[in-house]
């Protein structure tokens, strides 16, 4: 759909928020003397000059500063409507950026953005993912307009809502003769835990703490930097780690793990989404929290951990 903010109105807020006729050139892929140009009628159209230029050096005019106020109002009363309409007959368009943990971007996101992109076509969506740190930074940063993590955000510029519920459980080699651990075995054995900054690992040692099992306690601790690194670090006997239910099913289904239980010890946690705080999502970034929201009720009914046998 064709956007409803007059085109002139567009390339002078570029000038303006950039304070660069190159730099608002390369954002609105325009050349820099169509930029120029742009502006020089919208000037003339208008009787004032917005923009005083001396040298390398761009700044607006007071009559400037009063328009980018006005322009800015205009844009997001037009975005508001171009929302409004397309929104009509149920579906979004436009642009969904996501910022996804590890985990959930691996194993979770697939069976949930197939059935989002069926019922909203138009939207074209891209994903960055890292760890729960690292989302966080870039929904702060304006990079994604909505993030799924695993762990805690801590940051008070978030907000976080849990949209689906985790079990982390233990995984041991193919071949262990036990699937019982009691404490002592436990500690005995080398331990194999996702990066710092992970929301995988501040969950596990939290949960590990509160049973009373410490870190320095293990035998030995290796720190790897996702699921899968774990995964294949046990199956060939590296040691034992704790990984989400989700990550698993294939291995075993192939029997190429196996899910062991720790008396006293079962660490549970929620998948959240996490949003600026401040104004309520809007258009396909509302559409998707929504969609989340019920998507992941489902999915969280429907599959059971898989129980040592």
């Amino acid at each position: 759909m064709a956007q409803l903010e007059n085109f002139r109105l567009q390339v002078f807020r570029a000038v303006a928020e950039h304070l660069s006729f190159r730099k608002a050139a390369e954002r609105l892929f325009l050349t820099q003397p169509a930029v120029t140009l742009q502006i020089k009628a919208l000037e003339n159209s208008l009787g004032v000059r917005l923009f005083d230029r001396s040298g390398n050096r761009v700044t607006l005019t007071s009559q400037g500063t009063t328009l980018l106020r006005y322009a800015g109002e205009i844009a997001a009363l037009a975005s508001e409507a171009e929302r409004e309409l397309l929104a009509s007959d149920g579906k979004f368009s436009g642009e969904l950026s996501l910022g996804v943990s590890t985990t959930i971007a691996q194993y979770v996101l697939p069976r949930l953005i197939g059935a989002f992109l069926v019922e909203h076509p138009r939207v074209q969506l891209s994903v960055q993912s890292g760890n729960t740190e690292e989302v966080v930074d870039l929904l702060l940063a304006g990079d994604v307009s909505i993030g799924l993590i695993e762990g805690p955000a801590r940051h008070r510029g978030v907000h976080t809502e849990p949209f689906m519920r985790d079990e982390l459980v233990l995984i041991v080699p193919p071949d262990s003769e036990s699937v019982h651990f009691p404490a002592q075995q436990l500690l005995a054995s080398s331990l194999l835990m996702r990066e710092q900054g992970s929301g995988s690992r501040r969950v596990v040692e939290s949960a590990l703490e509160k049973a009373g099992f410490k870190l320095k306690a293990f035998r030995r601790v290796m720190n790897l930097d996702s699921t899968e690194s774990i995964k294949s670090a046990v199956e060939v006997g590296l040691g034992i780690g704790f990984v989400s239910r989700w990550a698993i099913s294939k291995e075993l289904e192939l029997g190429a793990l196996k899910v062991a239980d720790v008396r006293g010890l079962r660490i549970t946690r929620h998948f959240s989404l996490v949003m600026p705080s401040g104004p309520a999502l809007q258009g396909p970034a509302e559409a998707f929290r929504v969609f989340a929201l019920a998507r992941g009720r489902l999915l969280s009914s429907t599959s059971k951990p898989r129980t040592p046998r």
